[in-house]
């Protein structure tokens, strides 16, 4: 069986630009969108966006390789970084560790791309673990380096690595290729083609004894940092997240050829909807100043405090809704009391309803989003 990185034109993937090119346009018109949205978001907000899109960025791509973090400590630990307020929790070492690695990608996002620091990410990404052998170095093992599943009897390889003796050699050709296709390089490639290749080179290579995925996801976003000339803020681990079956089918495909457009094409879809989703919660913090500009002075303590709880949700509220009894649960009040604050928020254009009796449920009404 003959895998990619074996085939004589390794690493010469292939593909074909036009086939991206109306793909690498819209990510440049929804980077320039989203900039100019994010210039009219109150200082306080944005901070709120990029905590929480790194935070839920550092969670998300832990969850794809099957390991569950806490979203609380992960936020603890981004805000702690950037000098915000905290609740002073002990941040366990592997949320500590991807969590750094978030803030390194946005602080240091014009750092170049090297062995050291591809090292130091991975012995940030491996924090706590004591099962590994080689913590912040290329892996030595000279087993095999295979993904399988099925049976121990009769398992199905769906990939094998690069031996470990050619991974300092292949690392080395792969930072160069990263370097010389940036847009300072002598080979500058469109921002998502490079942030795909890029991806799907490291991960082939899978230099690490574990951690692959995430840092190949982290050097994703590295180049698309690179290409725009500023940090990154979309939830591309999310949304990854979402359909986590297509991903690995996609990245499957690749495994035996080194034509790659279906692949890019998938990439850069993947790209555009993280880019939607941001787009989307930047709007939301805007409608949600308007909103308390609005209304400000409207609200007794229990229906303001029911409000932020309401947006703190996100763009999506609450599942079904606000009931009754989840605002007597928020605020202490009584059922008259909440029925009547409750109708009072609706009188005063705060909420919208929909059900009736048990069923009634309450939203927040924001029509700057209805359109979006």
């Amino acid at each position: 069986m003959t895998w990619n990185w074996q085939l004589p034109d390794w690493p010469s993937y292939r593909y074909n630009p036009d086939d991206l090119a109306a793909l690498e346009n819209q990510f440049l018109h929804h980077s320039g969108r989203f900039a100019g949205s994010v210039a009219h978001v109150r200082q306080s907000d944005k901070e709120l966006l990029r905590i929480q899109i790194m935070s839920e960025e550092a969670h998300q791509t832990s969850e794809i390789e099957g390991e569950l973090l806490n979203r609380e400590s992960l936020q603890s630990s981004i805000r702690r970084h950037f000098g915000l307020p905290t609740d002073n929790r002990r941040v366990p070492a592997a949320e500590a560790g991807i969590a750094e690695i978030m803030v390194d990608l946005y602080r240091g996002y014009e750092a170049p791309l090297s062995h050291n620091r591809l090292c130091h990410w991975h012995s940030l990404v491996t924090q706590g673990r004591r099962d590994l052998k080689d913590v912040g170095r290329y892996r030595s093992d000279p087993t095999p380096m295979q993904i399988v599943s099925g049976p121990v009897h009769d398992p199905k390889v769906h990939f094998e690595a690069p031996a470990a003796a050619s991974v300092p050699a292949e690392m080395e050709a792969f930072l160069t290729w990263f370097s010389r296709t940036s847009p300072t390089g002598s080979s500058p490639l469109p921002i998502l083609t490079r942030a795909g290749i890029a991806h799907l080179y490291f991960v082939t290579i899978h230099p690490f004894e574990d951690g692959n995925g995430r840092l190949s996801r982290a050097i994703a976003e590295k180049a698309l940092a690179d290409g725009l000339g500023h940090p990154v803020l979309i939830p591309l681990s999310q949304v990854i997240n979402s359909a986590r079956k297509a991903y690995y089918a996609q990245l499957e495909l690749t495994n035996r050829s080194l034509e790659i457009t279906p692949w890019l094409i998938y990439f850069a879809k993947t790209v555009l909807t993280a880019q939607a989703q941001a787009q989307m919660l930047v709007e939301f913090l805007i409608a949600k100043a308007r909103f308390f500009d609005l209304h400000r002075g409207r609200f007794n303590e229990r229906q303001e405090k029911a409000l932020l709880r309401m947006f703190e949700e996100g763009p999506k509220g609450f599942t079904g809704g606000l009931s009754a009894e989840k605002y007597i649960r928020m605020t202490g009040a009584t059922r008259p009391t909440a029925t009547r604050d409750l109708q009072d928020l609706v009188e005063k254009t705060a909420l919208t309803r929909t059900g009736q009796l048990k069923g009634t449920r309450y939203h927040l009404r924001l029509p700057e989003l209805d359109t979006l």
